[in-house]
Parts: C-alpha cells; sequence; structure tokens
C-alpha cells in the first residue's frame, strides 16, 4: 500500500505543471527566423519541426506526425545571461550526415544519433542537438541545419494520411496510467515530466519541455493499438524498466543517451508493442511503476 501511494503521488506530481506564459519578443523573433511555430510555457520556448512530409509506417502499420515524427527545438535561460537550446531533429537516413555537418559547423554539439523503431519505411533516425548563445544567435546559428530537412531528392512517396479523431477509449487508457494525456487527431499522447529529478546543464534547470519525460503515444482502436514512447531513467532504473516492459511484451528498440554532460547521467529508452490498448497501457504504467523509487531520485 505504501509502495503505491508513493507511486501515485509520483504520477501526479509528474503531471507536466507548465502554463502558458506571455512570449518575450527574443523568443518570439527566434520563431520569425526560423519560420516555425512554438509556444512559451514553465520558462521554456519550445519550437516545432513536424515532419508533416513523410508518410511512415512501422511493422506495416500506418503513423501519423504526432505518433513520434516531431521533432522540436528548446530554449531556455542558462548562466551568463545565455541561452541554453537542445533538440532533436526527425531525419531520413539521406539527410544525417549533412544535417549533423551543418551544426557542427555553426558550433552545435551533436549529444545522440539513433532509432525510435524497428521495421519503419522508410528508414527514420533521431539526432539531438546541443548548443548555447543568445536567442538570436541560436536561431541563426541552426537555421542552414533546419533548412537542410525536408528538401532532398529522395523523399518517400506518398501524402500523409489526414489527421482523424481518435477511436480510442482514452478514459480507459488514463485510468490505467493515472496520467491524463492529449489528443492530436487519432493519436492520444501521455507525458509524464521527472519533476522528481534536479537536472541542470550549464545552468539551466532540465525539464520535460526541455526533454527530461517519459512518454506513450497511442493510435489505432481499442481491439487493435500500437503503442511507441520513451522512458527517461536513472542508471539504476534501466534493467527494472526493461524487465517490465518485455514482462508485458512491449518490445525495446533503443537505449542511449540525449545529453552528454548532465548529472546525474540520464537513459533514454524507446520501446514498440501493437495489441489491445488497454494491454499496451498496462505494460506502459509497469515501465513507469519502475521510475522514481530509489533514494538517488529524490531531489
Amino acid at each position: 500500500m505504501k509502495r503505491a501511494l508513493m507511486t501515485i503521488a509520483f504520477l501526479i506530481a509528474a503531471v507536466p505543471a507548465a502554463h502558458a506564459q506571455s512570449m518575450p519578443a527574443a523568443y518570439q523573433q527566434v520563431l520569425t527566423t526560423l519560420g516555425k511555430t512554438g509556444d512559451y510555457a514553465g520558462n521554456v520556448l519550445k519550437v516545432n519541426i513536424p515532419r508533416n512530409d513523410l508518410s511512415v509506417t512501422v511493422a506495416g502499420v500506418k503513423t501519423p506526425t504526432a505518433f513520434g515524427f516531431g521533432g522540436w527545438l528548446g530554449m531556455t535561460k542558462g548562466t551568463g545571461g545565455l541561452d541554453v537550446m537542445m533538440g532533436d531533429l526527425v531525419l531520413t537516413q539521406d539527410e544525417v550526415n549533412p544535417v549533423m555537418s551543418a551544426l557542427l559547423d555553426h558550433g552545435f554539439d551533436v549529444t545522440a544519433l539513433h532509432n525510435h523503431f524497428m521495421w519503419d519505411e522508410p528508414r527514420i533516425f533521431f539526432l539531438h542537438v546541443h548548443g548555447r548563445g543568445t536567442p538570436a544567435d541560436l536561431a541563426r546559428r541552426v537555421t542552414p541545419a533546419l533548412d537542410l530537412i525536408g528538401k532532398g531528392a529522395a523523399q518517400p512517396s506518398g501524402a500523409p494520411a489526414a489527421a482523424s479523431a481518435s477511436s480510442l477509449d482514452t478514459a480507459t487508457i488514463t485510468q490505467i496510467v493515472g496520467v491524463k494525456g492529449m489528443e492530436s487527431g487519432p493519436v492520444y499522447k501521455i507525458t509524464i515530466g521527472r519533476d522528481d529529478l534536479h537536472v541542470m546543464d550549464m545552468g539551466a534547470a532540465i525539464n520535460a519541455r526541455m526533454g527530461l519525460s517519459t512518454w506513450a503515444a497511442f493510435v489505432g482502436t481499442n481491439r487493435n493499438a500500437a503503442i511507441a514512447g520513451d522512458v527517461a531513467m536513472l542508471a539504476s532504473e534501466v534493467t527494472p524498466v526493461l524487465k517490465a516492459l518485455r514482462k508485458n511484451g512491449l518490445d525495446v528498440v533503443a537505449i542511449h543517451q540525449h545529453m552528454t554532460t548532465t548529472n546525474p547521467t540520464i537513459y533514454f529508452l524507446h520501446y514498440w508493442g501493437t495489441g489491445p490498448a488497454d494491454k499496451l497501457a498496462t505494460g506502459f504504467k509497469a515501465a513507469v511503476d519502475q521510475l522514481g523509487r530509489g533514494s538517488a531520485a529524490r531531489r
């Protein structure tokens, strides 16, 4: 009972608490420079870089952009009056090295390159970027890399499927997981921030909007759904989470880091599965229950 109460308390605390804020002029200029949409909350500017140009299937399942192909950049204040920028860019395999070179040539660090899926068509890779500077400087320097995305000749054919309302019983999924998600067309996504961890990078607090989160995206029907997501873990949590996912029939497709200079070190695990939506939600919940148990996870 005590463990169950601790888990419930963790989940309640983990719901993202960021509220919309008035966007600073410097961040509004970033969006203008990049020609992107975004929002400002929790002291973080989030820039949207969705791959709406791609038509992706995973193990033969049609997967909309919101299922896991929405790239992003986040900016927040660090030390010395400068901003820290982190992001996750969604790239086809022919885009990976040109985009990486453009980032490195303009003073950014590339901190991870990995897959989120197996059996995806076309092959999709996720590249994590890290940088520091003024908002205007960061926007100017990252533009050459962003300009390479979606512009290659080897783009997959076929228009993405139009978004439609979800046919999932989202209330049941929410009840199982214990955290309310958000609907984006046919996708229901639950995001759980690791607010139990105190992670800093160059003076900037790394929170859920900067990428320190665990999430699950659901698509399909109640009887035949797919799940994909990411689990943010301490080193001591990796094996318990792996066991929970595998015990519940979910496939692990990647284990890696997103950041190279943080203390404690955070590991990220991507998973995938198909089946009844309630069974998939139960598997995700089993993994979430492994997080935040140790004393090292507390502030």
